[in-house]
């Protein structure tokens, strides 16, 4: 940080990135450069078969370039790994350095064409050891000046020339109004533009629409304004993320203060109701998880699945459910059925069909719980992934609703897609007149937790009774007064560090702050950062105490906006000075505050005892509320605890637990009574 500039342009790579690469490399280029001094030693004055002189030119020429070469990366990594993140002025040569060791890359180019030429030419009838080596040569040279390509292709960046307008405040400060403002436009939008073709890119593979393009051009806006006001390359950011995820254990492993720990002890009262909504949180999350259809089931049971699935692929189409979408051999209506255990006539709809805002449902009966229940998909195809960006706030007006509010953009409309389907078509009446005393309960994992909380929210005043069980839903979903209002009826469930319930735009904004500020900070070098990081991250150990210029710094030296971070002031990039005005801490926020949906309950893991075959993790639960939740915490649990067999385990773990103490209770209370 910042990007390096080579060529006129920025790149997205440090000019401390090239320590390990070029450690590397170096590895390679030494042991090659000894094998060829060897095979040259070995067979000097030894060259006089058909061909040999050029052979003999072609390897000491070979030596001398790999000597440069060599010589070039010792002094490349050697800059590199000078300075700190945030200091690059001892690596100010290394661009000088960059240069001669591309420079080295033309020799290498025609030499490995010489040498390709030389083995293919037929009169040459050298010792076959001699010729192997010189082949093997050959591919290694073509080897990596293809990675060499690969990697300059990665690190380039579409928008580094644009940032050659921004290169000094005195060219702002000399530009008219009008001008500088025209000039920031442009490149706005074509940093909006840059992103959008990177989402039409990896979305290629989908039908695209006019709801696709408008998705396209939000979603780049978003992630243009996200990006647009710091200058982290991606291997600052891994640094930052190692340095956060140890400081953070650092923090856990302080004792809490005595008051902080009796908050937390709830009344038997709270741990009564806790107990009745785990109980039923387990129960329908198995319908929220046989949303997912066969990828999930197959997930889960990937070496009995598929034989199970086997008798019902062939089987004909049940008549009795309404089932609109694609579902080829039945594979997912059959995994449905496995999952929840229910029988054909027990499901009154289900709809496969997926587009953006437009996502997958079914509504069955469940016998069990006496319940009409209406399960929401989650993300599982890249329609899912654009509605789940389309992260825009927009007002939810309702009638008889206390207060409208925002709500997250891409959700809602997907729960208004549902909506229309369960009303306008009919399919709860057909449900409750068919079982006219049973409740409606909706649930939903991840996106169809967002979704089922919104959509409970839309059916609230028509069916006063309604029961959402959200798990791992969104966190960036609903305003602090909808959120409210959904504690009277809708349950989130949350295990562990789970990110997606932390994710929200203000959480994102927290994240990259913090990030820029450790990193800023940290009086490391980068490698040392990173290796130090993947050690504690793959064998643990006690977090590191990295020496940080935060330490003794007063509160109001940290309050300050980034561009005041001293080390940014002098070496401040040229994004920096383009974007400042919209850079600063105590700058209004540029997202509303979103929170999850209703009363929450989080799941944490306690403990975990660890054998040779099996794991026994333990988990507790408890009521929390969304100031939990207003932070991204950095754990390597933090995509797992997301998963949906992570939840349904957990869930289930704890209804056992439950079980197994009343059934205690009980023998207890017999045996007094005896």
């Amino acid at each position: 940080m910042p990007g390096l500039v080579v060529f006129g342009r920025r790149w997205a790579i440090g000019s401390d990135d090239f320590v390990l690469p070029g450690a590397f490399e170096l590895f390679v280029r030494l042991v090659w450069w000894i094998g060829i001094l060897a095979l040259y030693t070995v067979h000097k004055g030894q060259f006089n078969c058909p061909g040999g002189e050029l052979l003999h030119s072609y390897l000491l020429v070979l030596l001398i370039l790999l000597a440069s070469i060599i010589c070039a990366l010792s002094a490349l990594v050697y800059i590199s790994m000078q300075g700190t993140i945030s200091n690059p002025g001892p690596r100010k040569s290394l661009p000088k350095l960059l240069y001669t060791r591309l420079l080295l890359c033309l020799p290498e180019f025609i030499w490995a064409v010489v040498g390709a030429v030389w083995v293919s030419d037929s009169s040459v009838h050298c010792e076959k050891t001699v010729i192997n080596v010189i082949i093997g040569t050959v591919i290694a040279s073509w080897v990596i000046i293809i990675f060499t390509i690969i990697g300059a292709v990665i690190v380039f960046d579409p928008l580094g020339g644009k940032k050659t307008f921004y290169l000094t405040d005195s060219v702002n400060r000399n530009l008219e109004s009008s001008q500088s403002g025209q000039l920031l436009y442009n490149m706005k939008n074509t940093a909006t533009r840059v992103w959008e073709k990177r989402i039409r890119l990896l979305c290629c593979c989908i039908v695209q629409d006019d709801d696709h393009r408008v998705a396209f051009t939000s979603i780049a806006e978003l992630f243009r304004t996200y990006f647009s006001d710091t200058d982290l390359v991606p291997s600052d950011i891994a640094a930052g993320l190692t340095l956060l995820h140890q400081e953070q254990d650092k923090m856990e492993s302080c004792p809490k203060e005595p008051e902080e720990v009796l908050s937390h002890s709830p009344s038997s009262l709270v741990t009564d109701d806790l107990d009745i909504e785990l109980e039923n949180a387990a129960h329908y999350m198995l319908f929220a998880a046989a949303a997912y259809g066969w990828p999930y089931y197959i997930y889960t049971s990937p070496f009995t699945a598929l034989c199970k699935l086997s008798g019902d692929c062939c089987g004909s189409r049940p008549t009795d459910s309404d089932i609109t979408g694609s579902d080829r051999h039945n594979f997912h209506f059959g995994s449905i059925l496995k999952i929840t255990g229910l029988q054909y006539r027990d499901f009154i709809h289900i709809s496969f069909h997926n587009k953006i805002y437009e996502i997958p449902f079914f509504v069955a009966l469940d016998h069990k719980k006496e319940a009409i229940v209406v399960a929401v998909r989650g993300t599982l195809s890249f329609e899912d992934i654009l509605t789940d960006l389309s992260a825009d706030c927009e007002d939810l007006t309702l009638e008889d609703v206390l207060e409208n509010g925002f709500v997250h953009k891409g959700i809602t409309q997907a729960a208004n897609y549902i909506y229309r389907k369960l009303i306008n078509d009919g399919i709860l009446n057909q449900a409750f007149t068919i079982a006219p005393e049973y409740k409606l309960v909706i649930v939903g994992h991840s996106l169809g937790g967002g979704t089922a909380s919104i959509l409970a929210i839309m059916l609230r005043n028509s069916f006063p009774t309604l029961r959402c069980y959200a798990f791992s839903p969104p966190g960036g979903l609903l305003s602090k007064s909808l959120a409210d209002y959904t504690k009277h009826f809708t349950v989130s469930v949350i295990v562990g560090k789970d990110l997606v319930a932390r994710l929200s735009m203000p959480n994102m904004e927290d994240l990259k702050r913090r990030i820029v500020r450790i990193v800023a900070n940290c009086n490391r070098p980068k490698y040392q950062i990173l290796l130090r990081g993947c050690w504690y991250e793959v064998f643990g150990g006690d977090p590191d105490n990295f020496p940080t210029e935060l330490d003794g710094r007063n509160q109001d030296a940290l309050t300050q906006p980034l561009l005041a971070e001293e080390s940014l002031m002098v070496h401040r990039s040229p994004s920096y000075s383009a974007l400042e005005d919209e850079s600063h801490l105590n700058s209004p926020p540029r997202y509303p505050h979103l929170y999850l949906p209703g009363k929450i309950i989080h799941i944490v893991e306690e403990s975990s005892s660890r054998r040779l075959c099996s794991s026994d993790i333990k988990y507790t639960a408890r009521w929390s509320n969304e100031t939990v939740f207003s932070s991204i915490l950095i754990s390597p649990k933090m995509v797992t605890d997301h998963m949906p067999d992570v939840v349904l385990k957990a869930l289930n773990s704890l209804s056992q637990d439950h079980g197994s103490c009343i059934s205690c209770q009980t023998r207890a209370c017999n045996t007094h009574v005896v």
